[in-house]
């Protein structure tokens, strides 16, 4: 993972220390699986209650290789300390590969992630929820509102570097690389893999008939220094009720790639907040990451 070290300023190599330790597969917690959810600091308290400034849980689905625990150390606080109810979940694991997830076909994954939706609804009383994906997480969870029942469940959907058009596979085997370990697991492509290569079976019947669905509203940030979802304007949608969002434009010397913009990158974090409840949104800018 080339992160262009000579290029950024002290606190900005202070910021990645925690994408490091993501890629040596450090964690906070053993993930769990998915229905038993894992019970961090913070989040996944399936006794919350969201109030009335947020009356809407927010469900967060991780990416390629992550889990509900390493994926979002950095986002899930942040929300909490903001006073939302904060859920995530693990999905797409294979038989014997422990910790790295996102694995699995993506269909019977997004079929996982509307069981947790409907455990989340159960528990905090919410009428929707909304969703926050990284990576796979933020084109899986579109096949969830497609083809599961979400869309009638999901007010807000926030993609952080999706890859809702596909993109090679060259770019997604480059992400075993980026996780020391998982290798050894994975002599063949995967079927988490192969489902977003362009051009998969999977990707063509979500984008056939347009890429948005009434009622939900949609937002993807994006990163030009993305070097797993090539080219990143393929995470971008079209129809209404879209915001696409470059990351440089809001802050221009954010040198975030394709993981750190979902796991420590607060720009990108304070971006997410202002989709999640638009009517208090302020700018983000390169101070946001203070």
């Amino acid at each position: 993972m080339k992160l262009r070290w000579s290029r950024m300023r002290r606190p900005r190599r202070l910021a990645l220390l925690p994408v490091a330790a993501l890629a040596m597969g450090i964690t906070a917690a053993a993930p769990a699986a998915a229905d038993a959810p894992t019970v961090t600091s913070g989040w996944n308290n399936f006794s919350c209650k969201p109030s009335a400034a947020h009356p809407r849980p927010v469900v967060l689905v991780h990416g390629t290789f992550g889990n509900a625990t390493d994926n979002w150390l950095g986002l899930a606080p942040y929300l909490v300390d903001r006073g939302y109810c904060v859920f995530s979940l693990d999905y797409g694991q294979l038989p014997g590969v422990p910790a790295f997830y996102g694995l699995g076909p993506v269909d019977a994954s997004a079929r996982q992630l509307a069981t947790y939706v409907d455990q989340v609804l159960a528990a905090t009383g919410a009428p929707k929820v909304d969703l926050v994906g990284h990576s796979q997480g933020g084109m899986m969870s579109r096949v969830y509102l497609k083809f599961h029942g979400g869309a009638d469940k999901v007010n807000t959907l926030v993609g952080l570097a999706p890859d809702n058009h596909g993109t090679t596979l060259d770019g997604l085997t480059r992400l075993l690389n980026l996780f020391p370990g998982a290798k050894q697991y994975i002599d063949t492509f995967t079927p988490g893999l192969t489902d977003q290569a362009v051009g998969s079976d999977i990707l063509n019947r979500l984008n056939a008939d347009g890429d948005t669905l009434p009622g939900i509203h949609y937002t993807v940030i994006a990163t030009k220094y993305d070097e797993v979802v090539t080219p990143y304007t393929s995470g971008y949608l079209n129809g209404p009720d879209v915001h696409n969002v470059l990351l440089q434009d809001l802050c221009p010397v954010d040198l975030s790639e394709h993981v750190a913009i979902g796991t420590v990158d607060r720009v990108a974090f304070h971006e997410t907040a202002n989709a999640l409840d638009p009517a208090h949104a302020t700018p983000t800018t390169c101070a946001s990451a203070a």
